[in-house]
C-alpha cells in the first residue's frame, strides 16, 4: 500500500532560497547486532544527488530531485508530486560517528550507524607531592 508523502514544515529562523516542495522522506529505523540501520525511501534521488552530513549530533538527510520531462508527452495527470527531501536524526554517544556508512540503491538509502564500543574503566594513577 502506498504512503503518502509528508511536506517538511519550514523552520521559523530559516528561509528556503528555491520554490520546491521539501518532502519528509518515510524510513524504518532498525537495530543489529552491531548498529542501527536508518532505510529512508528516496525515489527519484541518486548517489550523485544525496548529502549525509553530521554536525555535533545532528544527522542530516537532503536529496535533491530533478523533473525529467517525458520528451514527446505532455502530462495529463500526476499523483506523484515532485520535491526534494530532508530529514534530521538526534544520535546519542552509542553511535561511532567514525564508522558511519551510508549507500543507495533503487531510491532507497541506507545509512548504518554502528555501536561504539562501551568506555573502558581505567585507573588513575595518584602522585604524590
Amino acid at each position: 500500500m502506498a504512503r503518502e508523502k509528508t511536506q517538511a514544515r519550514m523552520p521559523v529562523e530559516a528561509e528556503r532560497t528555491k520554490e520546491k516542495r521539501v518532502f519528509v522522506p518515510r524510513v524504518d529505523i532498525f537495530e543489529t547486532k552491531d548498529g542501527i540501520v536508518i532505510a529512508a525511501d528516496m525515489p527519484g534521488v541518486d548517489d550523485k544527488s544525496i548529502d549525509v552530513t553530521l554536525e555535533k549530533n545532528i544527522l542530516t538527510i537532503k536529496g535533491r530531485v530533478e523533473a525529467k520531462p517525458v520528451e514527446g508527452h505532455s502530462l495529463a495527470y500526476a499523483e506523484y508530486d515532485e520535491g526534494d527531501y530532508e530529514r534530521l536524526f538526534t544520535l546519542t554517544d552509542e553511535v561511532d560517528r567514525e564508522k558511519i556508512e551510508a549507500k543507495v540503491k533503487n531510491g532507497v538509502l541506507e545509512v548504518i550507524l554502528p555501536k561504539a564500543e562501551p568506555a573502558k574503566a581505567k585507573k588513575i594513577a595518584i602522585k604524590a607531592e
